[in-house]
């Protein structure tokens, strides 16, 4: 029968455990913490600890705030803010856990209390935090609280259920079963592991608006550190690495220096780390105005997102209301066949391989060939190597003309834009939101009608919808259609 980990006891002695599969370069940076954490636990030349009474249980091994940074900052030869980043560093990673305030995982430089985790559920076990313990950890705290969780975990407990349902019934054993195995404890071995088994999900599962240390990407297929059999085909890779280094045109550090700086000057203002997220930051206070402002169509855009704009052709097209807003100017001068052939290349390129052959054949009889409803300009040279190459089509095979265009609307047509009413008139109309300063009381209530994002199926479709709607009002129009209407009319 499966079995959650937290089953088991936490070992009461300090033992190693040693996962081989840890990453190489997490095990470099965590080794030595570890073994630091294990020096400040000695008796003898470790941090003073004693027995404090929480509640009315009395804990063994309690240590404050200001030890830990007076034996950081004596033991590593560091000023006190530096210890307070080690110390803070220490409980974000759970090697110290909190007794009192155990939601906010920094180390207070005064009395409060602390108590070093037991190795069993340090970093090193690389235990990934499965949904599924998760769940008996919650529900045996439910069974033991009577139903009283705090709110966040009440909602990852309802969560839980739902996506767990399956398998609720063994979660709700489990549950019980190490709740009645607890019980059998003493009392302050109980609350112990308790204290310890609370702090490893508060680092694990945090509450909102907590950093977490513990988030980080997608597990490497490969380990980046682990070196290369050195074969004659590695030492071929590298020759030619190296010729290709050589003979690659340099840039004066000037240059580079300058467009780096330009790079900075320009986008300082749109950088969410050096300026304020305007109204406010929704990962922080929950509040998705900042979402709803900068949806993909949304009607007026606001000033940040219209100035950027400006910057760069790529930037226009990269955002889709700004294209939006550039195919209204096209269509006053009489030349959107460009931005569509734009478009079709692209949908070509990171559509899906079945449909290849069929655009190929529409672009063709759209914009290249004789005649085309919507023919586009292009150099002759350009024009029979993409005829050519439309034969036998692959992703790829308009690249040529879709460059030669793209140049032709940067270098003309863009400038031509920036200048235009049609933009000068979508900066007026530029919405330009004030700041938001939450209460605390109010993040907690936006915390709690916070609402699910729309789904990218959806948005999906509606792009979807769009775009075929504007295909059908840009497609050719029969002329001797449209005068037999009107003669009928008359």
């Amino acid at each position: 029968m499966e079995q959650s980990k937290f089953a088991l006891a936490a070992p009461a002695g300090r033992r190693w455990y040693c996962s081989a599969s840890f990453r190489s370069d997490w095990w470099t940076n965590l080794s030595s913490v570890e073994a630091m954490v294990l020096e400040m636990q000695d008796s003898k030349s470790g941090v003073k600890s004693s027995e404090q009474k929480l509640n009315i249980t009395s804990i063994p091994h309690v240590v404050a705030g200001q030890d830990i940074l007076a034996w950081i900052a004596n033991h590593m030869k560091v000023d006190a803010q530096e210890a307070q980043t080690i110390g803070t560093m220490l409980v974000a990673y759970g090697f110290i856990y909190p007794l009192q305030d155990h939601k906010k995982l920094i180390l207070k430089p005064d009395g409060s209390l602390y108590r070093f985790q037991t190795p069993y559920f340090w970093p090193v076990q690389k235990w990934k935090a499965d949904n599924t313990d998760y769940a008996i950890y919650l529900a045996k705290r439910n069974i033991r609280k009577k139903g009283t969780l705090d709110v966040y975990e009440q909602e990852y407990y309802k969560n839980l259920h739902k996506w767990l349902n399956h398998k609720w019934d063994f979660i709700v054993m489990q549950a019980k079963e190490q709740y009645r195995a607890g019980k059998e404890r003493n009392k302050a071995d109980r609350v112990v592991f308790d204290c310890q088994e609370r702090a490893y999900w508060i680092v694990h599962r945090p509450p909102p608006r907590t950093h977490s240390a513990m988030d980080y990407g997608v597990d490497r297929l490969i380990d980046p550190n682990a070196e290369e059999n050195k074969t004659f085909d590695y030492y071929r890779r590298i020759i030619i690495f190296t010729q290709q280094a050589i003979m690659r045109s340099k840039v004066k550090s000037t240059v580079s220096l300058g467009a780096i700086l330009k790079h900075m000057t320009t986008y300082k203002d749109h950088d969410p780390f050096l300026a304020p997220c305007l109204p406010s930051n929704p990962w922080q206070t929950d509040d998705s105005s900042y979402w709803d402002l900068n949806m993909r169509n949304v009607e007026i855009p606001t000033k940040m997102r219209v100035e950027r704009w400006s910057f760069s052709f790529f930037e226009l097209l990269n955002d889709p209301r700004g294209r939006t807003d550039f195919k209204v100017f096209l269509k006053k001068e009489f030349s959107g066949e460009n931005l569509a052939f734009w478009e079709a290349a692209e949908e070509m390129k990171w559509g899906t391989a079945s449909s290849i052959s069929e655009k190929a054949q529409t672009i063709f009889k759209t914009f290249l060939a004789p005649g085309a409803p919507r023919w586009i300009n292009i150099d002759g040279r350009t024009m029979g190597l993409t005829v050519k190459g439309l034969e036998h089509p692959h992703r790829y095979v308009l690249d040529a003309a879709q460059t030669h265009i793209f140049m032709l609307m940067k270098k003309d047509t863009f400038y031509r834009y920036l200048k235009s009413p049609v933009y000068k008139d979508i900066q007026k109309k530029a919405l330009s939101p004030a700041l938001h300063n939450f209460t605390p009381s109010q993040l907690e209530q936006n915390a709690q009608n916070r609402k699910p994002g729309i789904n990218p199926i959806i948005i999906w479709q509606q792009e979807e919808e769009e775009r075929a709607k504007a295909a059908a009002a840009a497609g050719p129009i029969d002329i001797k259609k449209l005068m037999a209407s009107k003669l009928d009319r008359k």
